[in-house]
C-alpha cells in the first residue's frame, strides 16, 4: 500500500494505491529468469516455481512495477501470482473474496459480458508505466496520478513518514521524488503538490558484489585481449611467456573470481548449477554463463598448448586466438545485454554500454599487464600507452553517458544520483583516477615504482565507476 497526500491545505485529499503484480502479457521477469522459475501460464497468469529459483534477483531488476521480492524465510523470489492455486479450483483470489466493497474485481477481458471487460471498455482506466511495453493487465479505476507515478509525490522532509522513518542507507530505495519539500516553482512534481505519507522501503537487489563482478569479468576478458592486441601490433612476441601462459592464466583467475562473486550473490548458492541444468536461454544470465564457460575452456587449451607445446604450441595459440578472442570480447560486453533486460532500470538502457564495457576490459587488462611487465619481459612503455589511451576513451564514453539527453525522468534522476547525489563520491573517485592516470602517462613521468601505482589507480577507478553506475541505476523508486 502507498498513501499520497495531494493538494495544499485546506484543499487536500489522500490518495491510495495498491502495488501488485501486473500479470503482464510480455512479462520481463520471465525473460530475465535464468531457470524459468518465473513463468507465464497458458491462461496468462505469471506464476513462480520456488523449487528451481536460485535467488539471482534478475527478476526483481527486470520488473518495472516493484512487484517481486525475496522471501526472507525461504530466500526465493515471490510475488502476487493471482492466487493461481485458487483459480485452478474455481475460486477467486483471496483479496477479491475478502474485499467488502468490490474495490478489487477480476474477470475475462475477452468476455464482453464480464464486469471487468465492461469497466475497462467503457470507463477511463489507467495502467502503470505503459511505455515499458509489458502490456499490463492490472487496470486502475479512479487512481490519482500521484499514486501511479513513482516520482510524482515528493518524499517528506527529514524522511518522516506516517508511523515510521525510512532508512537512508546506500542500498535503500524509497518511493517518491527524493529531496522532500521541493516546490513546483523549483521544478517539483506536477500532481497537485503531492507528498508521500506512507510507503515501504526496499533494498537494491544487486549490491557491491555485482559492481566488483563487472571489474573482475573485465580483467578476465581484457588481459587476454590486451595481450593479443600487443602481439598483433608487434610490441609483444608470440613466443613470450606473457602470451603463452601469463595472459591466459591471469584471465582464468579473473573468471574464477567472477564465478565466485556471482555464486556468492545468489540467495541459493548451492543451486548455481541450475543455470546449466534448467537453462532458460532467453535470459542473458544463462547466455553469459555459457559464454564464460566456453571462454574458460578456450583459455585452458591456450595455456596448455603454450606452456607444454613447444614451437607447435606457439602456432596452436595463434590459431586458438581466432576462437578465444571473440569469446573474450563477448565475455566483456554481455553484461550490457543483461542490464538491458532489467527493464525497470532506465539508466542501464544505453546503446553506449557494450562498447564501453569492451573499452573497460582492455583498460583493466592493460593495468594487469602493467603489473607483470617487469617479470614478463614486456616493455612497460607500450603497455602504459595502451592504458592511457583506453583510459581516455573510457572517460569520453563516461562523458557521453552523463551528458546526453536522457529519454526518461527515471534515467535523468539516476544520472543525477550518480554524478551529484548519494553515489557521487564513488563516481568522482573513478573520474579523478582516470584523469590522474592519463596525465601521468602524457607527461612522461617514468620509473619502475610508478607502474604498480598506475595499475592500482586504474583498477580502483574502474571499480568506483562501476559501483556508482550499478547502484545509481537501482536508486530510483519504482512504486
Amino acid at each position: 500500500m502507498k498513501y499520497a497526500d495531494v493538494g495544499t491545505f485546506p484543499a487536500t485529499r489522500r490518495a491510495f494505491q495498491v502495488t501488485r503484480c501486473n500479470q503482464c502479457d510480455d512479462a520481463p521477469c520471465t525473460t530475465a529468469c535464468p531457470t524459468g522459475a518465473m513463468f507465464r501460464r497458458p491462461d496468462g497468469i505469471v506464476d513462480f516455481d520456488k523449487s528451481i529459483c536460485i535467488g539471482c534477483k534478475a527478476c526483481i531488476a527486470a520488473c518495472p512495477y516493484d512487484a517481486i521480492f525475496i522471501n526472507p524465510d525461504d530466500h526465493s523470489a515471490e510475488k502476487c501470482n493471482f492466487c493461481a492455486h485458487r483459480i485452478d479450483v474455481g475460486l477467486e483470489p483471496a483479496c477479491v473474496t475478502v474485499c467488502p466493497t468490490e474495490a478489487i474485481l477480476i474477470g475475462d477481458l475477452e468476455d464482453p459480458t464480464s464486469k471487468v471487460s465492461q469497466i475497462v471498455g467503457r470507463e477511463p482506466v489507467s495502467v502503470r508505466r505503459p511505455e515499458k511495453g509489458t502490456y499490463p493487465k492490472l487496470f486502475y479505476s479512479g487512481a490519482h496520478q500521484a499514486t501511479l507515478d513513482p516520482l510524482a509525490a515528493v518524499r517528506p522532509d527529514g524522511g518522516l513518514f506516517m508511523w515510521s522513518e525510512q532508512p537512508s542507507g546506500a542500498a535503500e530505495v524509497g518511493a517518491g521524488y527524493p529531496g522532500g519539500g521541493r516546490s513546483r516553482a523549483a521544478g517539483g512534481n506536477s500532481s497537485a503538490a503531492a507528498v508521500l505519507s506512507y510507503d515501504v522501503s526496499h533494498r537494491a537487489p544487486w549490491d557491491w558484489r555485482v559492481s566488483l563482478y563487472t571489474l573482475t569479468k573485465g580483467i578476465g576478458a581484457g588481459v587476454y585481449l590486451a595481450a593479443l592486441l600487443l602481439c598483433l601490433l608487434g610490441v609483444l612476441s608470440w613466443q613470450s611467456s606473457v602470451w603463452l601462459g601469463g595472459a591466459p592464466l591471469l584471465a582464468l583467475g579473473g573468471l574464477a573470481i567472477t564465478g565466485a562473486l556471482l555464486i556468492w550473490d545468489l540467495e541459493h548458492p548451492k543451486r548455481f548449477y541450475f543455470i546449466f541444468t534448467h537453462a532458460h536461454f532467453k535470459s542473458w544470465l544463462v547466455k553469459g554463463a555459457f559464454v564464460i564457460a566456453a571462454y574458460g575452456l578456450a583459455l585452458l587449451a591456450h595455456a596448455v598448448a603454450g606452456l607444454v607445446g613447444g614451437l607447435q604450441g606457439v602456432s596452436a595459440t595463434r590459431w586458438l586466438a581466432w576462437v578465444t578472442a571473440p569469446l573474450a570480447a563477448f565475455t566483456a560486453i554481455y553484461t550490457a545485454y543483461l542490464f538491458a533486460q532489467a527493464k525497470a532500470r532506465d539508466l542501464w538502457q544505453s546503446p553506449l554500454l557494450p562498447p564501453h564495457l569492451l573499452v573497460q576490459a582492455l583498460l583493466a587488462g592493460g593495468a594487469i599487464l602493467l603489473l607483470i611487465s617487469p617479470a614478463g619481459g614486456v616493455e612497460s612503455g607500450h603497455v602504459r600507452s595502451l592504458v592511457w589511451v583506453t583510459a581516455a576513451v573510457h572517460m569520453l564514453l563516461v562523458l557521453g553517458e552523463v551528458t546526453l539527453t536522457h529519454a526518461t525522468a527515471h534515467a535523468k534522476l539516476a544520472t543525477r544520483q550518480m554524478v551529484a547525489g548519494r553515489f557521487a563520491p564513488w563516481f568522482w573517485v573513478g573520474v579523478l583516477s582516470m584523469v590522474t592516470t592519463v596525465m601521468i602517462c602524457i607527461l612522461g613521468i617514468v620509473g619502475p615504482w610508478l607502474d604498480p601505482i598506475i595499475a592500482g589507480t586504474v583498477l580502483l577507478g574502474l571499480f568506483a565507476h562501476e559501483h556508482a553506475y550499478v547502484q545509481a541505476g537501482q536508486s530510483v523508486p519504482l512504486a
